[in-house]
């Protein structure tokens, strides 16, 4: 990825190293730097592959907070809501599954987010989405640049761009139940060096009321970045060096434990005595150095270095699941206990300690040869969990929770996983004829993975060492055609790959898959649509198991491998711009429909040719509407549909609702008015008509989306 402050180097095929996006925050100059993987909305209109680019207007305009309302207007996204307010996602992209999206490659600024991408790929960390500038999101094969997840696509996040003037931005806004959100920063270009400082403070309470204790589940997330840069002031082989850091703290007071249906249908927005322990702590910090030289008008060369480091201590109720589920069979028992009406002793409430780190250095080298536009890079990278998770036993007596005793932890509580990994990419693209231009990507995987396991506390004591590698050539090609100014084709074949991760038990291999897509795009005046068909042949399909997301086995650990597979859908996007009179009318519509099913029994695991895969929609949509006055008021409605899920595979050979989510319709309203050219004033009414279903099963029962909720706000630019 290079750092430019020109167009993308590799225009419209999703590579690109380079580049300033062309849609920069409300009430800010164009960035000094950024680092994004595809550019601006337009360059993705025009894309060697799929892909989007969720602009700053859009998430300025619709005060977003929460990653997962924002993605639900991409096509070809699939979210697994988990507590409403954002802070986990679970992602899934086409043939990507959303287990904690561990399926995708995540990224913030180009640069791989989940605490260990390799080792333990779950993300348990997502960046606060208040300090994020866009999201683009890459599908197709030009995603082969980037991995290591390279079958269904990758999510980048941009981070607050440096200004080139000094400039200072503030944002208040508070929810009817006191959540508030306070994101400011400011920054600005002095002669060769710039700078900006920011921070997001979100703290209050959340919208679920805990039995007895009248809590509501308080909030408190802390956010610093800095960045500092500096950049030759002379045309002859121009430099650039950037620095960033970024500091983040959170106190959720969120649990693993759901309801049972009986319960959510009374109160979706209950939560049992038996979760009022249940905590997430976390600490989250990173540094990333940028250094980019135009050796020669046409070669360009980038070199990045990262650390992240993660820890967190979710402490939480275990074994809550089953509770749940033999109060949903009628145990009359196992619901007595979860209403606080029966004593029980010795539940356990594990320290779901981890601790993380994920570093390593890329090189990138970019050269424009005649009608090609190549790239050449390299990635060394390593990274690691810890987990050493202590459990404490408490007793239910009299509807309260007592402290009994400290566990410490067995083998599988206490153990250590590693990868070391190098990436290889070769990305060309050629521009064949005035109508044609051809991508090629070649990628390398080479994963040496490993986890030790302890019998003893002070890790004297080895109980099993299980290494596995990965050794993976993933090539792609993909084309577009312009038929005309305003039609275009679209096609792409890749090879997708999923890392297995340590600890991965020797029979099993990692997940492949053969990838394809073609469609076509018109690009009017006026008018923008697209179409995109996509299919997804999968010889080893397989699940992520954690707490957090269990394996359609019930395994909370480890994978469980399915089987052969398909993944096949369509895409379909529009996007105008109308006028009736002095009112901009701006609409877009995105809608997508996906089959994912196993393909060939398998008598290994019971599955059988037909059953549907987990966590995968059959029907999503999207609709957002804008009345834009030229007086400054401005109100926009979004529509977000998600259809029913299955909670585990072959949810379709299941009598019963206990197997799936609901499908569930939301619409929004915003409305900002601008004061002056200085002051926004906004009002956001989230769940307009106030519908709560099942939207996850996982972890331990039935979990609501966010209620109505209204929001005032403010925002000052100086």
């Amino acid at each position: 990825m290079n750092l430019k402050q020109k167009a993308p180097l590799v225009v419209g095929i999703g590579l690109a190293l380079t580049g300033l996006a062309s849609e920069p925050v409300l009430g800010q100059t164009p960035a000094v730097e950024e680092f994004v993987i595809i550019g601006s909305r337009d360059d993705a209109r025009q894309l060697a592959g799929s892909g989007t680019v969720v602009s700053a207007e859009q998430i300025n305009n619709e005060i977003a907070t929460d990653i997962n309302q924002l993605l639900k207007t991409v096509p070809g996204i699939y979210i697994r809501e988990e507590e409403g307010l954002g802070l986990r996602p679970n992602i899934g992209i086409r043939g990507a599954t959303s287990e904690r999206s561990s399926r995708i490659t995540l990224m913030e600024d180009g640069v791989m987010m989940a605490p260990a991408p390799y080792s333990a790929p779950a993300a348990y960390y997502f960046p606060t989405m208040q300090r994020q500038s866009t999201v683009e999101v890459l599908k197709g094969a030009p995603l082969l640049r980037h991995g290591p997840q390279t079958t269904g696509g990758v999510v980048n996040l941009v981070s607050t761009p440096v200004p080139q003037d000094n400039q200072r931005k503030l944002r208040v806004m508070s929810d009817q139940r006191g959540l508030t959100d306070v994101h400011g920063w400011f920054g600005g270009t002095a002669d060769q060096f710039n700078f900006l400082l920011e921070t997001v403070q979100r703290h209050g309470e959340g919208f679920k009321d805990i039995d007895r204790s009248g809590g509501e589940g308080e909030l408190a997330i802390e956010d610093y970045v800095m960045k500092l840069g500096w950049q030759s002031d002379t045309a002859q082989m121009p430099q650039r060096l950037q620095l960033k850091a970024q500091y983040s703290e959170e106190n959720s007071e969120e649990t693993y434990l759901g309801l049972t249906d009986h319960d959510f249908s009374r109160d979706a927005n209950r939560r049992y005595t038996l979760s009022a322990p249940d905590e997430m702590t976390n600490r989250h910090s990173s540094l990333q150095l940028t250094y980019q030289v135009e050796l020669t008008d046409s070669l360009t060369a980038t070199a990045i270095a990262y650390d992240n480091r993660f820890k967190r201590d979710w402490f939480k109720l275990s074994g809550g699941g089953s509770l749940i589920s033999a109060a949903n069979a009628g145990d009359a028992e196992a619901q007595a206990i979860l209403d606080g009406e029966l004593d029980i002793l010795d539940l356990d409430y594990k320290h779901n300690n981890r601790s993380y780190f994920s570093r390593g250095v890329e090189l990138n080298l970019g050269y424009s040869l005649g009608t090609h536009d190549l790239e050449l890079g390299v990635r060394s990278h390593e990274d690691e969990v810890d987990r050493f998770q202590p459990v404490e036993h408490f007793d239910q007596l009299d509807g309260r929770l007592v402290f009994d005793e400290i566990l410490l932890p067995g083998s599988s509580d206490n153990r250590v996983g590693s990868s070391d990994a190098t990436s290889l990419w070769l990305m060309d693209s050629w521009q064949a004829s005035d109508a044609l231009r051809v991508t090629a990507a070649l990628r390398y995987e080479d994963v040496d993975s490993r986890e030790v396991r302890f019998s003893d506390t002070n890790r004297t004591v080895t109980s099993r060492v299980t290494p596995s590698d990965s050794r993976e050539w993933l090539p792609g090609l993909s084309f577009t055609y312009d038929l005309g100014d305003s039609w275009q084709l679209l096609a792409g074949a890749h090879r997708g790959f999923s890392p297995l991760g340590a600890g991965a038990a020797d029979n099993e291999e990692p997940e492949t898959s053969n990838n394809y897509e073609a469609g076509m795009r018109y690009r009017g005046n006026t008018w923008f649509v697209e179409t995109i068909g996509f299919y997804s042949d999968f010889s080893d399909k397989s699940e992520n198991c954690s707490v957090a997301s269990p394996c359609s086995n019930g395994a909370d650990i480890g994978t469980y491998t399915t089987g052969e597979a398909t993944i096949a859908g369509f895409e379909w996007q529009a996007s105008a711009l109308l006028q009736w009179g002095r009112v901009m009318l701006p609409v877009d519509f995105t809608y997508t429909w996906t089959d994912a099913e196993i393909s060939r029994d398998n008598p290994v695991t019971g599955v059988q040719e037909g059953d549907l895969l987990k966590d995968v929609p059959e029907h999503m949509y999207s609709l957002r509407a804008g009345f834009e006055l030229d007086n400054g008021f401005n109100n926009y409605l979004v529509v977000k549909y998600m259809d029913e899920q299955c909670a585990q595979v072959a949810c379709n050979r299941v009598t019963g609702d206990l197997q799936e989510t609901q499908d569930l319709l939301v619409l929004d309203w915003i409305g900002r008015y601008a004061f002056n050219e200085n002051v926004d004033l906004f009002f956001k009414m989230e769940n307009l008509f106030d519908e709560q279903e099942i939207v996850s099963r996982n972890p331990d029962g039935a979990r609501p989306n966010k209620p109505r909720t209204a929001s005032l706000g403010m925002e000052v630019r100086f």
